[in-house]
């Protein structure tokens, strides 16, 4: 069994810490040869000083083999901003985790040199860091992917605040044209945004276009509904238009019934329904010659 000997990797990485820090750089230039617009080298080797300096600092104060220790704590931190950035900057899984697995060649190269006369030793510090650089290159791509998922989320989110748009038609009257799938999270960024501009204008009619949402069921219905009664609540009258004659057959099959909520085949009918409901008279001039 390999014993746990930090102090030897310590001494090795404070004796050669630039040697290693200089072969590891080209080791990590060499990987991103053909993404070199993603880091600079001057960036890099600022990243690869700044961990290699609480890297040896860690392996002096903690155990090599638990880097779930408070002494790997400033190590973890430093691998977690590594990780976000990253994620944010189009690396890939593997290139983040490239950062730390290829400090194991200079590493173990300057292990040899140092232990090459006691064949034990050499192997019991060899297979310490294995473990350990390894458990800190997991670390680091576990990081990655929750900061990705992040990313993705966020992006998620703005795409969706983009597609649901809430247009003012006229004084007092707003729409939100609808495209594509109407499920629960879209549905509640439809209500947060045309609730807070219900607010925010003073309006008192909310048309809702679902031309472009291609199938409606049981569960869009109920979606619909709930975002026409939360304009309710907050004084304004919903009317949801677009209902295409497949889509109304289907409801009616489903046994879906809007109640009291007007609904109008297209979005002129509905706009025109709204003039009247706000006492808009809309008239017919004769073209200009």
């Amino acid at each position: 069994m390999p014993t746990n000997n930090p102090s030897r990797i310590a001494e090795i990485l404070a004796r050669h810490q630039q040697a290693i820090l200089e072969d590891w750089l080209l080791a990590q230039l060499a990987a991103f040869s053909a993404r070199h617009n993603l880091i600079s080298e001057a960036d890099l080797r600022r990243q690869s000083a700044d961990f290699i300096g609480i890297f040896g600092t860690a392996c002096q104060a903690g155990t090599l083999t638990d880097i779930a220790t408070p002494a790997w704590q400033p190590v973890r931190d430093f691998l977690a901003s590594i990780s976000r950035s990253r994620a944010s900057q189009g690396f890939s899984p593997s290139e983040t985790a490239t950062f730390v697995f290829s400090l194991k060649q200079p590493l173990f190269a300057h292990i040899r040199q140092e232990l090459a006369a006691n064949a034990e030793s050499l192997a019991d510090e060899m297979w310490t860091a294995t473990v350990l650089i390894d458990k800190l290159g997991l670390y680091t791509t576990e990081l990655f992917q929750t900061a990705r998922e992040e990313v993705i989320k966020r992006q998620q989110m703005e795409m969706l605040e983009l597609s649901t748009p809430v247009v003012k038609l006229w004084d007092g009257i707003l729409a939100v044209p609808l495209i594509g799938t109407l499920d629960s999270a879209r549905t509640q960024v439809v209500m947060e945004s045309l609730l807070q501009s219900i607010v925010d204008t003073g309006s008192n009619i909310a048309i809702v276009d679902i031309t472009g949402v291609p199938t409606v069921d049981t569960l869009i219905a109920q979606n619909l509904l709930k975002t026409a009664a939360a304009a309710r609540l907050m004084g304004a009258q919903c009317i949801i238009c677009g209902i295409r004659p497949q889509i109304a057959q289907t409801m009616v099959h489903l046994g879906v019934a809007f109640g009291e909520v007007v609904t109008r085949a297209t979005l002129a009918d509905a706009l025109a329904f709204a003039f009247r409901e706000i006492g808009c008279t809309v008239s017919r001039q004769a073209p200009r010659n």
